[in-house]
């Protein structure tokens, strides 16, 4: 783990190098620069902006080398998934923006039905995957020599962040409730790792989160040219 980011190019995305510290806490280039990039893309977000995309590709690569290093391991794998999401997310709201978009995408509720099979699906993966990460130092000593932090509370918020994204990618409202609870989970989780930058961030992630609620459903309405969004339907 130590030797990936010892030399080279690498070198800079050690936790090892520090910027500078605060109160105490030394704050590494990679997790300063990962966080000003995702604060930034979900700041994007909540205005409903295709460069949340682009943006949050390069503070993913950046939170990716960071969560290695500090051994959550689901993080991890939530950071790759992140970096497919990212190019799907630019990729569908690109198609649907600019002067002559080839398919709407307007912000909506999802139904009542897609919402328990999403639920449903978000806790079944949580606890398998939290079963997988707690045996990755076992199955992979070599790429993970140490045993997970917190693995099955990794994993909920990994999983829940996968669909979180999803429904994001898709302009759902809903999208924004997942991530207000995920965001609560994120600060305890990332405190008690002591990546304590990381964790005002996701402190940051809850105000935006409700602010991003707020203007999505205010835009819901804009495009529907009418006065309150209908309630999700029940099938």
């Amino acid at each position: 783990m130590e030797s990936l980011f010892s030399s080279g190019v690498l070198r800079f995305l050690s936790v090892e190098r520090i910027a500078f510290t605060v109160l105490g806490y030394p704050l590494s280039y990679v997790e300063l620069i990962g966080t000003v990039f995702n604060l930034w893309s979900v700041w994007l977000a909540t205005k409903n902006r295709v460069a949340t995309w682009p943006v949050g590709f390069v503070g993913v690569l950046l939170f990716l080398a960071l969560f290695y290093q500090v051994r959550l391991y689901s993080d991890v794998v939530e950071q790759i998934y992140y970096l497919f999401a990212c190019a799907y997310g630019w990729w569908q709201w690109g198609r649907a923006s600019g002067p002559n978009p080839k398919k709407s995408l307007p912000i909506r509720f999802s139904t009542v039905r897609t919402l328990l099979i999403a639920g449903l699906v978000t806790i079944v993966l949580s606890l398998a995957a939290g079963a997988f990460t707690s045996r990755m130092h076992l199955l992979y000593p070599a790429l993970f020599p140490e045993a997970a932090s917190y693995p099955y509370l990794d994993a909920a918020t990994t999983v829940g962040s996968f669909t979180a994204t999803f429904l994001m990618a898709l302009r759902r409202l809903e999208c924004w409730i997942y991530w207000l609870v995920i965001d609560t989970v994120g600060v305890g989780l990332y405190f008690t790792k002591d990546v304590r930058f990381v964790a005002l961030l996701y402190v940051i992630f809850l105000v935006l989160a409700a602010s991003g609620l707020r203007l999505w459903m205010r835009e819901a309405r804009k495009e529907a040219g009418r006065g309150p969004v209908e309630a999700p339907a029940a099938t």
